[in-house]
């Protein structure tokens, strides 16, 4: 058990994280638990001897004052007043990336982190590791909650975690090997300021240790300055020009003198290609050889929803990027469509800036031939492009069956992609769901 768990301790969010938190204290003798949730706490069967207090609804934050340490579940923001109170009268607040870090006995641990392609790149670097024979298993905002991981742990796993800047901002630890993707501004609804999103984030490589390795996209420089934050002496840099340790130049990625040619993967876009040589240059740092990379890449199947192919039906092919729930998002993957192409854009608001995806899909993508409107963003998108100089027809339409079928008249020949650079609230659940009616509206045809 962790010394520095002095209990009360409160669990703080129960949702998937929090309850996978509430196991872990259990598991682990904690017989003193508060439960803090805005909303009903529905919870599981409790073994004899452990008292657990619930504190729901308005005043949930109540509840801190019966706890001597707090579980902070990832999507609660550290930086309230009522967080802030509790470490100033002495309460010890953590959360579960931390306590992991400071449990695992794992050899090492990856963390994944970026504003695009974190889930891509964690999946293939689990991917190369299997290939090669390394156990592993991956983390985190993907897969299992980290404190899972803990249950049947060995010393010779690989653990890889996807982190979000929510659960890396008040983190004191950083991992083994530390892989910064692409970094733009995200979640301004939650963070304060872009400096603070960005600052969250450089805790991934902060805390490294000197026989670490850190992986960075050096043609971004949000990305490139976090970077310059690691102690750690190795660090690999992906480049769009010849001066990095992974060069990516139009379709083909080269490392130490090999080359991986797009061509020969079953992975669609070129945006791809950037998460291929962070996955293999992570993979490095952990003793494999590139060739092994490359060769094990070639049979990685795309995560489901993220520029997904469809297949080819009536001469049309179909990519579901369900995924793309922000502008760049959209941007990158409508950068790798070849044929004439048809777009189903739109979603819930966010109040994202649509100048520059606009600005792009007018000036940047001749071979952009319609595009469909849904959700409650479908307006503003058709102004912004409009005011970018459409020239194409663009429609809004109240369901996306209806925008499909409009789509499909791009005729033979052409591609049907939604990439719909929001999220998918209000119409759908989540972007699985908009992505599983994409899929089923393509298998009917």
């Amino acid at each position: 058990m962790d010394s520095n768990l002095i209990a009360p301790v409160g669990v703080l969010g129960f949702g998937v994280e929090g309850q996978s938190t509430f196991d872990y204290l259990v598991r682990n003798g904690v017989k003193d638990i508060v439960v803090m949730d805005k909303n009903p706490v529905n919870l599981p069967e409790v073994p004899a001897g452990v008292n657990v207090k619930v504190c729901s609804g308005e005043n949930y934050l109540d509840g801190l004052k019966d706890c001597v340490t707090v579980v902070r579940s990832a999507g609660v923001y550290p930086m309230s007043p009522a967080l802030f109170k509790f470490q100033m009268n002495g309460g010890l607040m953590t959360s579960q990336i931390q306590l992991f870090l400071e449990q695992t006995k794992s050899k090492k641990v990856v963390g994944v982190t970026g504003t695009l392609g974190k889930g891509s790149t964690v999946s293939m670097i689990s991917h190369i590791l299997t290939k090669c024979g390394v156990n592993n298993e991956i983390g985190g905002n993907f897969g299992v909650p980290a404190l899972d991981l803990l249950k049947n742990e060995t010393a010779d796993r690989v653990s890889i975690l996807e982190l979000s800047s929510f659960q890396l901002m008040t983190l004191s630890l950083s991992p083994d090997v530390a892989v910064v993707l692409r970094v733009s501004t995200e979640h301004l609804d939650w963070h304060q300021s872009v400096e603070e999103y960005r600052d969250a984030k450089a805790n991934l490589v902060r805390w490294q240790k000197r026989d670490g390795a850190c992986v960075y996209l050096k043609d971004a420089a949000p990305t490139a300055k976090i970077a310059s934050e690691s102690p750690a002496k190795t660090k690999y840099a992906v480049s769009l020009n010849d001066d990095g340790d992974a060069v990516i130049e139009g379709a083909t990625l080269t490392i130490d003198g090999t080359k991986l040619y797009l061509e020969d993967c079953k992975v669609r876009g070129i945006y791809q290609l950037e998460n291929m040589a962070a996955a293999t240059l992570a993979c490095k740092a952990l003793g494999i050889k590139v060739a092994d990379a490359f060769e094990a890449l070639k049979s990685y199947e795309t995560l489901p929803f993220r520029m997904e192919f469809k297949g080819e039906k009536r001469g049309i092919e179909f990519f579901n990027d369900s995924y793309a729930t922000r502008p760049d998002a959209t941007i990158a993957a409508t950068a790798s469509m070849k044929r004439p192409f048809a777009l189903i854009l739109g979603g819930s608001e966010k109040n994202a800036d649509f100048t520059e995806l606009s600005q792009i899909l007018v000036n940047d993508r001749p071979n952009l031939k319609r595009i469909a409107l849904i959700g409650a963003t479908a307006q503003r998108m058709l102004e912004s492009l409009q005011q970018a100089g459409l020239k194409v027809t663009a429609n809004i339409f109240p369901t996306l069956e209806e925008a499909f079928a409009d789509s499909l008249n791009i005729g033979e020949g052409g591609t049907v992609i939604m990439s719909p650079a929001c999220a998918s609230f209000g119409l759908f659940k989540n972007y699985k769901v908009r992505g599983q009616v994409f899929d089923k509206l393509v298998a009917d045809l």
